[in-house]
């Protein structure tokens, strides 16, 4: 920890203290460690580390779970979610929705919300394979690899929340936001 206090105070940047700040936090008694925790938010909400911010909302919020406060976890943890999840950090969202639940609150799957936005070529594959074509069939029609096509396919499960090319239905892919094929 000491030489992390030097090189963050060296640095002086908010991202660098904020970023000390949620290193002092679980080291801490349970009454100092909040003040570390809401150092560190505000001075990760001056800066463009997202990411950073939601690490410490995340760390924050689960602090404040097993402290039994929900209803304060549940707004730190919800904003982690929804950076970690606008990000693609699929599995550091996971975990904040597994808190969040955890508190008694609830958050919106993938698949329930009203439109997702995948990618010209995501578009294309999506609707093709919706239709009960295979990657090779894909591919050899959209001039891919079948390995890109089942890239693209894992990306777009990972969009929708679907784990089978069975669950992309003509109702699923209605919602979502792409360019047309052409």
């Amino acid at each position: 920890m000491l030489r992390l206090c030097q090189r963050t105070r060296l640095a002086g940047t908010d991202c660098a203290l904020g970023v000390e700040a949620r290193s002092r936090a679980p080291m801490s008694d349970d009454t100092a460690a909040e003040p570390f925790y809401r150092e560190a938010v505000e001075r990760l909400e001056r800066t463009r580390m997202k990411l950073e911010l939601a690490r410490t909302q995340l760390a924050y919020g689960e602090w404040l779970r097993r402290g039994h406060r929900p209803g304060d976890a549940r707004q730190q943890l919800r904003a982690a979610y929804e950076t970690f999840d606008a990000a693609g950090a699929s599995f550091l969202a996971a975990r904040a929705r597994r808190e969040v639940l955890a508190t008694g609150g609830t958050l919106p799957r993938a698949k329930d919300r009203l439109v997702v936005e995948l990618t010209a070529q995501e578009t294309v594959v999506t609707r093709l394979a919706s239709e009960g074509r295979t990657n090779r069939e894909i591919a050899t029609q959209l001039f891919l690899s079948p390995h890109t096509v089942d890239f693209h396919l894992r990306k777009v499960h990972r969009k929708l929340d679907v784990r089978s090319r069975g669950q992309l239905t003509r109702s699923l892919i209605d919602r979502v936001s792409g360019p047309a094929p052409e």
